[in-house]
């Protein structure tokens, strides 16, 4: 397998000192047009790459594409989980990557690793995908945290990105590699993130709870004996 080009030499993982998160256009009126996943679905994952943002001290730039029309304004989850994130009013650019001040706000971190996240998949995370790469950054596309209209639109996109050289991730795979091991303090709040991408983790810690509680009762019991 071929390394993507701007990675050159280094294996394409994400590096939680070097990395941003860049939210795009995931607004309220665009999230009725999604087609390729339940919008619940996409709404959720969204607000938990701002919340993993925030647990790995990522800095987090959002914008959005004409909030004041029918697109209409950003969700308010992902500043509510991240409250450090920086938003960049765009003055009708619908690539991210043309409006000027969008682009220092990424070069002021200093950092070359872009997670980036967007509806819709095909043009707001597409576009500023692509333009970044071309750039020299390298880019990790959260594909499942990106909407867009159609099934086929979202195959279309996947193949564009990756010839351009952005890597496909799911929003599962970014906590875990950002979270890198369970052995921390906060892995609690880890646990709850993978709760929100797939609800049925919450089973596996409640089976998990309920096992621990049987083992203590035994072992009192056998104490009393």
């Amino acid at each position: 397998m071929s390394t993507p080009a701007n990675f050159g030499d280094q294996r394409p993982a994400i590096d939680p000192n070097d990395a941003v998160m860049l939210l795009i256009d995931h607004q309220s009126g665009l999230f009725q047009t999604v087609g390729d996943m339940p919008m619940p679905e996409l709404r959720a994952r969204a607000g938990v790459l701002a919340k993993i943002a925030a647990l790995s001290k990522l800095p987090v730039i959002t914008t959005a594409s004409v909030p004041q029309g029918p697109n209409g304004p950003l969700i308010p989850e992902i500043h509510q989980n991240a409250p450090h994130a920086q938003y960049v009013a765009r003055k009708g650019e619908i690539n991210a990557w043309d409006n000027p001040d969008f682009v220092a706000a990424v070069k002021a971190t200093g950092r070359k690793t872009l997670i980036i996240a967007g509806t819709i998949t095909s043009v707001c995370m597409a576009f500023p995908s692509v333009s970044a790469v071309a750039e020299g950054y390298k880019v990790f596309a959260v594909i499942d945290a990106s909407g867009t209209y159609s099934k086929m639109a979202q195959e279309i996109t996947l193949a564009r990105v990756v010839q351009a050289g952005v890597v496909p991730m799911d929003t599962a795979a970014v906590a875990a590699e950002l979270q890198k091991t369970w052995n921390r303090e906060d892995a609690q709040e880890w646990a709850e993130i993978y709760t929100k991408i797939f609800p049925a983790y919450q089973l596996l810690i409640e089976s998990y709870a309920k096992a621990q509680d049987v083992v203590k009762n035994n072992e009192t019991l056998d104490s009393m004996r």
